[in-house]
C-alpha cells in the first residue's frame, strides 16, 4: 500500500545567502515563469505545506521543542545529545541553535506571499471557488507559520511582500492583527463543503475556524487583551471566534473517534501489543478513517528527508520491543504527572506506557538520561511481527525504508476536533458542557462543570504529549509556577541515581533566542528577546 501524501512536491526551492528576511528565488521556477496554471499554483502550495516538516532535525520544530519544555516530560536521549539537553533545560546551545524553524518558518511566508501576489496571473482557472480555495489556503499557511514563530520567538518582523527587506520586530498588536486578518480571511475564502477525504493533507474552512480560536486564545491570555484589532477591518471579538467554533463542531463533517485508544498506532498492534489485543482496539489509520484529525504534517514513505523523525527521537532508546520501536530516547515522562493522574481515565495509561507494569520486553539502555520508566505512547516507532520477523508497522504498510532510521511516516496531528471542542468550552461557549461532556464521555468519565480549572485539567490529559501544553500553559501565565515544581525528581542517568529539575528563565517570558546570524545581520534593527 503506498501512502497518500501531498506536501513533498516543492515548486520553489527558496533560498538566501543569510537573512531570510532577504529571500529571493534561486531556481528558474520565479513569479514570471511560472504561476501560469492552476496545476502551478497547486505545486506551489503543496511547497508552502512541505516546509512543515522538519526533515532530519526535528528538536529544532515547534512540537518537539514545546514538548521538552513543557512539564510533562524530561530531557532524555544520551550524554552526546546536548542540544536536547539544552532545549530543556532553557540554555543556548549555539548562537544560532533555532536558526532552522525561523529559516522555514520565513521560506513558508516567502512562499504564501508569492503565490498571493502571482494569484491574477492565472487565466484559465476551472472556477472561481477554485481559485478563492487556493486564496484562502495560503493566507491560512502564512497565518499559520506567522503564529508559529509568534509561539517560538514572541514579536518577529511581519513580512508580506517578497521585495528584499530589512524590518524590526512588529508590536503584538500588529502581528497577531495580521494573523487575525488573514485567519478570517482564510474562512471566508475557502469552501464550507463537510470534511472528506481529498481534504487530507490540506487547510480547510473548519481548520481555520479552529486555528483562529487557538491564536485567539494564545493573544488574549499571553498579553492580556479581550480582542485582535485588524487593520481597516472590524475588531475580532471573543463572539466571532466562538461563532466559528460552534460553525466548525456542527458543520465541518469532523467527529470524534468514538474510542480514543484508536487514534494512535498502536492499536494496531493487536497481535503483538497485549494491552492492544485485550482492548480489541482498531487503528484508525490516516487515509479517511481518523475524523478527527483536522490538520497534520503529512509524511512520506520515500526514505531520508520524508519520513517522521519526531517518532524516531521519542523511540524507546536503542532498543526494539513489541511494539514500541527503535529511537534515541527524547521526552521520558515525568512521573509527576503520572502520579496525577487518575487511574480511573482510560487515557492514562492510552498515553503512557509504564514499562514495569505492562510487558512489552524492555530494557533500559546503559547510556539512557533522565529515565523514567514511563513513556509516551502517541508518537512512537511500532513494531509488528511478519512471517515470525520483526518489522515496523509503517513499512509494512507503506513500504518504507526496512530500516530503524527511516521507516516511521506517522502523521504528526496538529489540530484535533477534541481540541477546538475544548477550546470552544473555554471561550465560553453556549455549548461549553456539551462540549466538555461530549470528550469526557468518549472516556467513561463523568459530566463536570466546564470551569476553567477543569478544562485545564481535561487539556492535559487529553491532549498530552501532542506539543500543546507548553504554550497553553504560556497563555494562562503558570509556566513559572509549573516549571518550578520540577524539582529534584529521581530519575536514573546511564543506570545510576539521579535527580532531574527544570531550569526555567522567567527573565525570557518563555520565549527562544532569536538566531544571532539574524540579529547581526540586521544591522542592529532586530533586537534579541529578553533574557538572551
Amino acid at each position: 500500500m503506498k501512502k497518500i501524501i501531498y506536501i513533498l512536491s516543492i515548486a520553489l526551492i527558496v533560498s538566501s545567502c543569510s537573512d531570510f528576511l532577504d529571500t529571493e528565488p534561486m531556481t528558474s521556477k520565479v513569479n514570471t515563469n511560472f504561476y501560469q496554471t492552476p496545476e502551478d499554483i497547486k505545486q506551489a502550495m503543496n511547497g508552502i505545506y512541505s516546509l512543515l516538516n522538519p526533515g532530519l532535525n526535528p528538536f529544532m520544530h515547534s512540537f518537539f521543542v514545546s514538548e521538552l519544555m513543557s512539564d510533562d516530560r524530561f530531557a532524555g536521549c544520551g550524554g552526546v545529545d546536548g542540544k536536547i539537553h539544552a532545549i530543556a533545560d532553557f540554555e543556548n546551545f549555539a548562537n544560532d541553535m533555532y536558526l532552522q524553524t525561523w529559516e522555514d518558518n520565513y521560506k513558508g511566508i516567502f512562499r504564501a506571499n508569492m503565490l498571493l501576489g502571482s494569484l491574477d496571473q492565472v487565466e484559465n482557472w476551472e472556477s472561481e471557488v477554485q481559485k478563492n480555495r487556493y486564496e484562502g489556503e495560503a493566507l491560512f499557511m502564512r497565518a499559520y507559520y506567522y503564529f508559529d514563530l509568534a509561539r517560538m520567538f514572541g514579536t518577529v518582523p511581519l513580512v508580506l511582500a517578497t521585495e528584499s527587506q530589512n524590518l524590526p520586530k512588529a508590536s503584538p498588536e500588529e502581528l497577531f492583527g495580521q494573523i487575525a486578518k488573514d485567519m478570517r480571511a482564510a474562512v471566508e475564502k475557502m469552501p464550507d463543503d463537510p470534511y472528506s477525504v481529498s481534504d487530507i493533507g490540506r487547510a480547510t474552512k473548519w481548520v481555520a475556524q479552529g486555528m483562529m480560536a487557538r491564536v485567539f486564545l494564545y493573544y488574549t491570555g499571553v498579553y492580556g487583551k479581550t480582542f485582535i484589532s485588524i487593520v481597516e477591518e472590524e475588531d475580532m471579538t471573543i463572539d466571532e471566534v466562538i461563532a466559528n467554533v460552534d460553525d466548525c463542531i456542527a458543520r465541518s463533517g469532523h467527529k470524534l473517534v468514538e474510542d480514543f485508544r484508536n487514534l494512535w498506532p498502536y492499536a494496531y498492534a493487536t497481535e503483538d501489543y497485549s494491552y492492544a489485543g485485550d482492548n480489541n482496539l482498531s487503528w484508525v489509520g490516516e487515509e479517511g478513517g481518523n475524523t478527527e484529525a483536522m490538520f497534520s504534517i503529512r509524511f512520506g514513505a520515500l526514505g531520508s528527508g520524508t519520513h517522521n523523525t519526531f517518532n524516531l527521537y521519542f523511540g524507546v532508546r536503542m532498543q526494539n520491543t513489541y511494539p514500541f520501536g527503535y529511537g534515541w530516547g527524547a521526552g521520558p515522562v515525568n512521573p509527576q504527572l503520572w502520579d496525577s493522574w487518575n487511574d480511573s481515565d482510560l487515557r492514562k495509561v492510552a498515553s503512557i506506557c509504564d514499562v514495569n507494569a505492562e510487558d512489552i520486553g524492555y530494557n533500559p539502555s546503559s547510556d539512557q538520561y533522565h529515565e523514567t520508566y514511563l513513556w509516551q505512547k502517541k508518537y512512537m516507532p511500532i513494531n509488528v511481527r511478519v512471517d515470525g520477523k520483526r518489522k515496523s508497522m509503517f513499512t509494512y504498510i507503506y513500504e518504507s525504508p526496512d530500516n530503524n532510521m527511516e521507516c516511521n511516516t506517522q502523521e504528526v496531528v496538529l489540530l484535533r476536533l477534541a481540541d477546538v471542542m475544548l477550546m470552544g468550552a473555554e471561550l465560553g461557549s453556549s455549548k461549553a458542557q456539551e462540549y466538555m461532556d461530549e470528550v469526557r464521555d468518549r472516556v467513561n468519565l463523568p459530566s463536570v462543570p466546564p470551569t476553567l480549572e477543569n478544562i485545564k485539567k481535561e487539556r492535559r490529559h487529553e491532549l498530552a504529549f501532542e506539543g500543546i501544553r507548553y504554550y497553553d500553559l504560556m497563555r494562562w501565565g503558570e509556566l513559572s509556577s509549573a516549571l518550578g515544581q520540577v524539582q529534584n525528581i529521581p530519575v536514573e542517568t546511564e543506570g545510576e541515581p539521579d535527580e532531574y529539575s527544570i531550569s526555567y528563565r522567567p527573565e525570557t517570558n518563555g520565549f527562544l533566542p532569536i538566531p544571532e546570524s539574524q540579529v547581526q545581520l540586521s544591522d542592529g534593527v532586530l533586537e534579541q528577546n529578553a533574557g538572551w
